[in-house]
C-alpha cells in the first residue's frame, strides 16, 4: 500500500516534470535548428517544427503544458493527502502521543511540506534548468507525451483561451502570443549562421558580434593608457595652453594638478577659441575647465556608455584600484570597439595588422587580444587584454626587442618596445593548421 502510493506520487512528480521540461523548450528552443534536424529527416524535428513556428499553435502547445502541470499538481496533492497523509495519522498518533485530530493535522501538514519541497527541486528547477541548458534535446523528447495531452486538452484550450480573450478585452489589453527568447550566446549563433548563409557580410559579422560582447568589455580594455594620455598642467599660462592645443589633435585635454594621478578636470578646445576672441581679463586656465566623468578600470563598457550619455560627456577619466590614473576611455574608443579604428584630417588611425612576406604577421602591441585571437584563428586563456600583455605575461618579466614567447599555437617575437610597452610584435604559427584539424 506505501510503497505504491510512493511510486505514484513519484509517477505524478515525473510528469509534472515532463510539462515543465517541455514548456521551457519551447520556448528556448531555436527555429533554424530544428528545421536542420527536419531536413536531415528527424521526424520529431518535422512535427514539432510547425507548432514552433505558427504563434498560436506555440500557445495552444504552451495551454497544454500549463494544463498539464496544473492537473498533475492538483492529482498529486489530493491523492497523497488521502493516502499517505491517512497512514501516516495514525503512525503519529502511537509514537507521538497525539490525539487523532491533532495526528490527522499534522500528517496532512508534513505531507504537504515533503511534497512542496519535492516538487519544486525535481518537477520545478531540474526540468526548468536542464531545458534551458538544451533545448533542442528536451523539446524533442517531450515531445512523444506531448501529443496525447494536445488531442485531450484541445476541447479545454479553446475553452480556456477564448475566455481569457474575452477577460483581456473587457479590460482593455490586447493579447500577446509567446515568443523565443533567444540568450545572448543565442544571438550570436543566429549571427554566425546568418553570415554562413550569406546574408551577412564579415564586415557586419564582427560588428554585430562586437557589439554583443561590449558588455564583457572592461574599461581598461578599452582605455588609451596612461603613458599615452595627452594633459595639461593646472599651472600652465594660457598662452602656453594655446600653442599646445594647436599642436594637439585631440578637441578634449584633461588637465593635472601637480601629477597625472590627480585629474581636476578636463579643457575643450572651444572653450580656449572663446577665450581668444573674447579676450577676457584675468582667466586661468582652471577658470576654463570642465568636470570630467571618472569610472574604475573593472566597470564594463556599457555602463561607462550610460555613465557618459547621463552626464553629456565624451570621455571618462579610468582609474586603478588605488585611485591613480589608469587611462582615458572615449566614446570614439567604443566607436573604434564596433566599427573600427578610422583615422581623422588630425589624428592618424592605430596601427593594423600586416602580413610580411615571409608569411609572418605584424601585429601592434595594443591590439585586443579578443581582435588578436579572431584574426590569428586561435583563442587564449589569458587576463591581458592587449598583445603587448599577452607577450609581456608569457615572458614572464619586462620584454626587449628580439625575445620570443610561445602562447598557444604561435610564437611572438618582440618586433619593437616603446617607452618600457610592447609596440608590435611579428606572430608565426607553430602548429600546422591542418594537423590542428585533424586533432
Amino acid at each position: 500500500m506505501v510503497v505504491s502510493a510512493v511510486f505514484i506520487v513519484a509517477a505524478l512528480i515525473l510528469i509534472n516534470a515532463v510539462y515543465v521540461g517541455a514548456e521551457f523548450a519551447a520556448v528556448s528552443v531555436r527555429r533554424s535548428r530544428l528545421q536542420q534536424l527536419a531536413d536531415d529527416g528527424n521526424p520529431l524535428a518535422a512535427w514539432l517544427l510547425p507548432r514552433i513556428q505558427s504563434p498560436a499553435e506555440l500557445d495552444r502547445y504552451i495551454a497544454a503544458c500549463q494544463i498539464g502541470i496544473t492537473l498533475s499538481s492538483l492529482v498529486l496533492g489530493a491523492y497523497a493527502q488521502h493516502t499517505i497523509a491517512v497512514w501516516l495519522a495514525p503512525l503519529l498518533a502511537r509514537l507521538g502521543g497525539m490525539q487523532e485530530i491533532a495526528a490527522q493535522s499534522t500528517s496532512a501538514a508534513a505531507v504537504l511540506f515533503v511534497l512542496t519541497v519535492a516538487q519544486v527541486i525535481f518537477a520545478e528547477l531540474v526540468p526548468k534548468s536542464l531545458a534551458l541548458q538544451y533545448p533542442t534535446q528536451a523539446a524533442l523528447y517531450t515531445l512523444v507525451p506531448m501529443m496525447p495531452s494536445l488531442w485531450i486538452y484541445g476541447p479545454l484550450i479553446k475553452w480556456l483561451n477564448g475566455t481569457g480573450l474575452l477577460l483581456l478585452r473587457l479590460l482593455g489589453s490586447s493579447a500577446q502570443t509567446h515568443r523565443h527568447i533567444h540568450s545572448p550566446d543565442e544571438i550570436e549563433l543566429l549571427i554566425a549562421e546568418s553570415r554562413d548563409g550569406g546574408l551577412l557580410e564579415p564586415d557586419e559579422h564582427r560588428r554585430l558580434q562586437r557589439a554583443l560582447r561590449l558588455n564583457l568589455k572592461q574599461a581598461r580594455q578599452l582605455m588609451v593608457p596612461r603613458r599615452r594620455i595627452a594633459a595639461l598642467d593646472i599651472e600652465t599660462p594660457l598662452g602656453d595652453v594655446t600653442a599646445l592645443v594647436v599642436q594637439s589633435p585631440f578637441s578634449r585635454l584633461p588637465v593635472y594638478r601637480g601629477s597625472i594621478d590627480n585629474v581636476i578636470g578636463m579643457l575643450h578646445t572651444k572653450d580656449v577659441v572663446r577665450w581668444r576672441v573674447g579676450g577676457q581679463p584675468g582667466a586661468t586656465l582652471a577658470s576654463l575647465l570642465r568636470p570630467i566623468a571618472s569610472v574604475h578600470e573593472s566597470v564594463p563598457v556599457d555602463r561607462v556608455l550610460r555613465e557618459l550619455r547621463e552626464r553629456r560627456s565624451h570621455q571618462a577619466l579610468v582609474v586603478d584600484e588605488s585611485g591613480g590614473t589608469a587611462g582615458l576611455l572615449t566614446l570614439e574608443d567604443v566607436l573604434s570597439e564596433l566599427l573600427g579604428d578610422v583615422g581623422d584630417e588630425f589624428k592618424a588611425g592605430e596601427p593594423v595588422a600586416e602580413t610580411l612576406a615571409d608569411g609572418r604577421i605584424r601585429i601592434p602591441g595594443g591590439m585586443a587580444v579578443d581582435d588578436a585571437a579572431a584574426l590569428l584563428g586561435t583563442a587564449w586563456d589569458t587576463d591581458a587584454a592587449t598583445v603587448g600583455g599577452l607577450v609581456t605575461a608569457a615572458l614572464g618579466r619586462l620584454p626587449a626587442p628580439g625575445d620570443r614567447a610561445t602562447v598557444g599555437d604561435y610564437e611572438f617575437e618582440i618586433e619593437r618596445i616603446a617607452e618600457r610597452a610592447v609596440d608590435s610584435v611579428l606572430a608565426r604559427r607553430t602548429t600546422p593548421a591542418a594537423a590542428e584539424a585533424d586533432e
